[in-house]
């Protein structure tokens, strides 16, 4: 089975944490466009969504599915969306498309995680991936010798030959040479820094359940 058709299974498997009359959240990714594919069977069951970025609203808009503004509703139900990588315990390493600082957001806001993916990211410890961190762009030199300091190695995201600018307006560091064994004091430390926007840890805001697509099926995992 292709790593596509295992995209394709989590996220069909994730409509069953959909609740019906209330608004789901919505993640990023090649995972999550798989499940705002299914969402549209049931898009008639839910008011809308609250999205992370600006290409899954414009998915879920082509779909039909209302996009609302985090700060027009409370609580969410439940936050569907995929991992570059996650432990045994939940943790995350999340901002593989940029959208980390929004995800994580959308996922504070939310009673429940439900992560989606494939099980080439289930890790024994978080860190093989590199650890994206949205920075404010004048600080993005000193943030660099810090993660130096640590022992990692800070490489500035580029789009298209120049600096990628997230939806925030903001710049991306990509961190290799890490291994987090301690996701949440790590996150907790880290977002400390001036200048740092969000890390691509999810310790704080980690997954509830993950849906992890095998060659044998749809796998799940409670945290």
């Amino acid at each position: 089975m292709t790593q596509d058709e295992l995209k394709g299974l989590v996220g069909q498997a994730a409509l069953q944490y959909v609740v019906p009359g209330e608004i789901v959240g919505v993640g990023t990714g090649s995972t999550v466009n798989r499940f705002i594919e299914a969402l549209a069977s049931m898009k008639d069951r839910i008011p809308g969504a609250v999205s992370s970025s600006v290409a899954s609203t414009e998915r879920l808009r082509a779909i039909g599915v209302r996009v609302f503004d985090a700060n027009e509703v409370g609580e969410l139900s439940v936050y569907i969306d995929g991992a570059d990588e996650i432990d045994g315990r939940g943790h995350m390493v999340k901002g593989g498309g940029a959208a980390l600082t929004r995800e994580k957001i959308v996922a504070a806001q939310s009673r429940r995680f439900v992560c989606i993916a494939d099980e080439s990211k289930l890790v024994e410890a978080l860190g093989a991936f590199p650890i994206p961190v949205e920075v404010i762009p004048m600080a993005t030199a000193r943030i660099t010798r810090q993660f130096a300091a640590m022992g990692g190695q800070a490489r500035l995201r580029a789009k298209d030959g120049a600096p990628l600018v997230t939806d925030n307006g903001q710049h991306i560091l990509d961190v290799s040479g890490l291994r987090v064994t301690d996701p949440l004091r790590f996150e907790s430390d880290v977002n400390q820094w001036p200048g740092v926007v969000t890390v691509g840890v999810f310790a704080h805001q980690k997954a509830a359940v993950c849906l992890l697509g095998t060659a044998k099926g749809v796998r799940t995992i409670e945290y």
